[in-house]
């Protein structure tokens, strides 16, 4: 209960005008303070006598018609703490979390009530933090990331607000994954972040770039009291560096860094020369570019181009090594070589090639064909194909077929009932590839007999024999009669 307020103690010349007064009651010992201050502080009296002694009386004069005592204007009352969170406990446990859940508190004070704060205490340490980063209106939460095997101490703190302070949360950077590490964009790309952050009353935000104020004309930053946005419209090799972020909350900050690294593609190496060239093969050298693109040189692209032609072909690709051994050259040919650069951006637009040529020299080799034993293909007639018996009719051409072979060719003749027929117009004798053919013409009873053909050449002779029969013909009995 407040206080009751002491009576006003009056002047010395008040007291000489008016009728005194009777004599006050001692004024009664304050209330205790209570535990949360009060939203306004209650007016201040005038001077009151001291603790527990009665206030002087004046001098005793005829006693005038009593006037009622001023009052005091009243104090406003105290307001009435909150009461701590109840029957807190744990509902469930795994290897890195902790769910707990409690019960409002009994008493909420005319301060209302915000939220709740999670504090967690490793055993054995006194050292409590704060487990959640914003005020959770929840009476169930999960502590979670924690190590396995801890002990831990949790309390819950139930959090007022006050109506003549603002509320302050420490400032937090909750930095994306991806930006933890370099964040590499191509030349002439867009760079757009988005960082947010919490705090109350809203953060002030600031950046920085290498320690050096950020310059506006190449950087746009946009704030809002959730986030920042970090804008290039597009990015160059000087926009490379290292950032800091920083939220301002009163004497409270956080700040993180990005590194931001703007790459291209690199420029041709240095210089390409010819080292040595021996059979088939030319060494290569060359030394790194002068300018990398602002990262690391992944590997290089070696091409060859024979100068009758003048068409590049690549022998080598995605090659780590500052020289090369190029090799199944052909003979006789001149050739120029030319090496390209390689990073992550792509291969470089122009290469290097070397100020001479190697040319592949034409070995001193005389040829030999080899020998070989010529194959004696001489070879005696000999019949592949016999004659055959044949019989005819008399005035019917007929003819007499047979087949020979033999190196040099043989030579045919024909003969009749063993007599050389020769160049008789009534026989016509063809030999045509080792076949050999009598053709008679409209043959008599004369031609009939035994008809040889007979093969002859430097290794031997051959002979094939037949007879032939020759027949009248047949004729009908009308023709008879």
């Amino acid at each position: 209960m407040p206080a009751k307020p002491a009576p006003i103690k009056k002047s010395a010349k008040a007291a000489k005008k008016e009728e005194p007064a009777p004599a006050p009651e001692p004024a009664p010992e304050p209330a205790p303070a209570p535990a949360e201050p009060a939203p306004a502080e209650a007016a201040p009296a005038e001077e009151a006598p001291a603790e527990g002694k009665p206030a002087e009386a004046p001098p005793a004069e005829a006693p005038p018609a009593e006037a009622p005592p001023a009052e005091a204007p009243p104090a406003e009352p105290a307001a009435e703490p909150t009461s701590e969170p109840l029957e807190l406990g744990v509902e469930d446990v795994n290897d890195t979390s902790v769910t707990i859940s409690w019960r409002p508190p009994a008493t909420i004070g005319n301060s209302g009530l915000d939220g709740y704060t999670v504090e967690i205490c490793k055993e054995g340490t006194g050292d409590w933090k704060v487990a959640n980063e914003e005020l959770t209106v929840s009476c169930r939460y999960i502590i979670k990331n924690q190590t396995t095997g801890d002990h831990l101490n949790i309390r819950v703190v139930a959090s007022v607000a006050y109506p003549w302070k603002i509320v302050s949360y420490r400032p937090k950077i909750r930095l994306p994954r991806f930006l933890r590490q370099r964040h590499v964009k191509n030349v002439g790309e867009k760079v757009n972040l988005v960082i947010p952050f919490s705090g109350k009353p809203q953060p002030v935000v600031s950046w920085t770039k290498d320690d050096q104020p950020l310059d506006t004309k190449k950087v746009n930053i946009r704030n809002s009291d959730k986030d920042s946005i970090f804008f290039i419209r597009a990015a160059e090799r000087a926009d490379s560096g290292v950032y800091e972020m920083c939220v301002k909350v009163d004497s409270f900050e956080d700040k993180t860094q990005l590194t931001l690294q703007i790459v291209e593609l690199p420029g041709p190496p240095a210089s390409v020369k010819i080292v040595d060239s021996w059979g088939f093969n030319v060494a290569l050298e060359w030394t790194e570019p002068k300018d990398n693109g602002n990262t690391a040189i992944t590997g290089y692209t070696i091409q060859k181009a024979d100068k009758k032609t003048g068409d590049w072909f690549t022998v080598l690709e995605h090659y780590h090594r500052m020289n090369a051994t190029v090799s199944d050259l052909i003979m006789g040919n001149t050739y120029i070589f030319r090496v390209f650069t390689e990073n992550k951006c792509g291969i470089s637009e122009e290469a290097t090639a070397t100020k001479t040529s190697a040319t592949i020299q034409k070995t001193g080799i005389d040829y030999k064909p080899p020998e070989y034993k010529e194959h004696d293909f001489s070879e005696a007639p000999k019949f592949t194909t016999p004659l055959a018996n044949r019989s005819t009719t008399v005035g019917y051409n007929t003819k007499l077929l047979c087949s020979v072979r033999g190196f040099p060719k043989p030579k045919i003749e024909w003969m009749k009932n063993q007599m050389i027929i020769g160049d008789d117009p009534k026989f016509r004798q063809i030999n045509n590839q080792g076949i050999c053919s009598l053709e008679i013409r409209k043959p008599s009873n004369f031609d009939g007999g035994v008809y040889t053909c007979r093969a002859r050449n430097a290794h031997g002779e051959a002979l094939v024999t037949c007879k032939l029969e020759v027949k009248q013909p047949v004729i009908a009995d009308a023709d008879k009669k």
